[in-house]
């Protein structure tokens, strides 16, 4: 699982030889305990790193099966859900898992997807409430999307304010729109999902950056 986030955070040096290595361990793990959770719910993340996302969907759903508690899974799921287009189906997923568990230290995920599904059904004012809620740290993301929702709302100086903090924090990925969309979404290059929602990003997240004022390159 290490291997796994440190390739999602952009923490490893070798990403890809990372991701093959978990994806071989995980095979060795189902191989002798086909029915154990956590085995599923590491093949469904591998698989979510590799782009493929209906597998994944289905790994984190046994996960689920056979633990319930294990809220990541509801998180993961949630997120295939979104970007395979099933948008709807991911809000009442994030909402179990934040009301099973109010004070996770993951809430902060919980809330971005929750976020990122109201951006994508065009319901600005439920999103931003989501973004307000889940400001951090470590994600340019947490400041890009306000940025985003902001500028299609018409409050401009909120949304440059935003933009502004997102550079800050990671001035590469978010000097432009052609690097911001190079770096993809989920720690997956290049990916926005499948092509509807890949749109919808294009018609939401996208055109509130430019309308904040990140420039195309």
């Amino acid at each position: 699982m290490l291997a796994i986030r440190a390739g999602n955070y952009g923490w490893s040096a070798s990403p890809a030889a990372d991701l093959e290595r978990a994806e071989e361990l995980v095979g060795q793990a189902l191989s002798v305990a086909p029915r154990d959770w956590l085995a599923h719910y590491a093949k469904g993340s591998v698989l979510r790193r590799q782009g493929n996302l209906e597998d994944a969907i289905s790994e984190f759903e046994t996960a689920l099966a056979l633990n319930r508690n294990w809220l990541n899974s509801l998180n993961l799921l949630a997120w295939c859900k979104i970007m395979t287009g099933s948008i709807a189906e991911a809000i009442p997923l994030e909402e179990q898992a934040i009301r099973l568990s109010p004070g996770d230290p993951a809430l902060y995920d919980y809330y971005i997807n929750m976020e990122i599904a109201h951006l994508l059904l065009s319901r600005p004012d439920e999103a931003i409430v989501w973004f307000e809620t889940a400001r951090g740290p470590l994600y340019g993301f947490a400041y890009s999307f306000p940025a985003a929702i902001y500028a299609l709302k018409g409050e401009t100086e909120k949304a440059a304010a935003n933009l502004a903090e997102a550079q800050r924090v990671f001035p590469e990925r978010y000097s432009s729109i052609a690097r911001r969309k190079a770096a993809g979404i989920g720690g997956a290059p290049g990916y926005w999902g499948v092509p509807k929602v890949a749109a919808l990003f294009e018609a939401t997240y996208f055109a509130g950056l430019r309308k904040a004022g990140m420039p195309e390159e």
